[in-house]
């Protein structure tokens, strides 16, 4: 992707990211999800699509009637699946996810959780996270990566999530995932 015949914009388009805290844009609910269609040049009707996005995140019933106030005014959890919508406006080809829950209550975590079974119909999700009770609930595929030596990011292991979290091949994976280290 660094390469100079890659469209860095395109990338950016085709590429949805979700951080670790929930970092909506000092606009309101409704710019927060136009803003990205109408930079990325989007000329469909702007309120279907806020709406299917906010649906689509499991979002719109609890901000129809509150689409012109900020998005700081959410809740964390609100606030983190506004940035999900916000993800899917754009229609990425993958959505990236880096420890989504992390900074949310339980009950937010199991909204995002269900959100995320729910988008993996329509989107290839990736999901870095260090909660191993959460990846074997939301991860049809796990990989596992540590640091081995000077590498970092080092693959140990990578199968399915039911392999992985009852059968590992490797022995550090399963030091890993019963507690031993970590």
């Amino acid at each position: 992707i660094y390469d100079a015949d890659v469209d860095a914009v395109e990338v950016r388009r085709r590429v949805g990211m979700v951080f670790q805290k929930p970092n909506p844009f000092p606009k309101s609910i409704y710019e927060n999800i136009a803003w990205g269609a109408r930079i990325n040049g989007y000329k469909g009707n702007m309120d279907q699509l806020v709406e299917e996005s906010l649906r689509g995140a499991a979002l719109w019933d609890e901000v129809k009637d509150k689409l012109k106030q900020s998005g700081y005014s959410l809740s964390g959890g609100q606030q983190q699946r506004l940035c999900i919508a916000r993800a899917i406006a754009v229609k990425p080809d993958i959505i990236l996810m880096d420890e989504p829950c992390s900074a949310l209550d339980p009950i937010a975590t199991l909204r995002i959780e269900e959100l995320m079974r729910e988008l993996v119909e329509q989107y290839t999700i990736i999901i870095v996270t260090h909660n191993m009770q959460q990846a074997a609930r939301v991860a049809d595929y796990t990989a596992f990566f540590m640091v081995d030596g000077s590498r970092t990011g080092y693959l140990v292991e990578y199968g399915e999530s039911d392999q992985i979290f009852t059968k590992p091949k490797d022995q550090r994976t399963e030091d890993y995932i019963t507690g031993r280290f970590g």
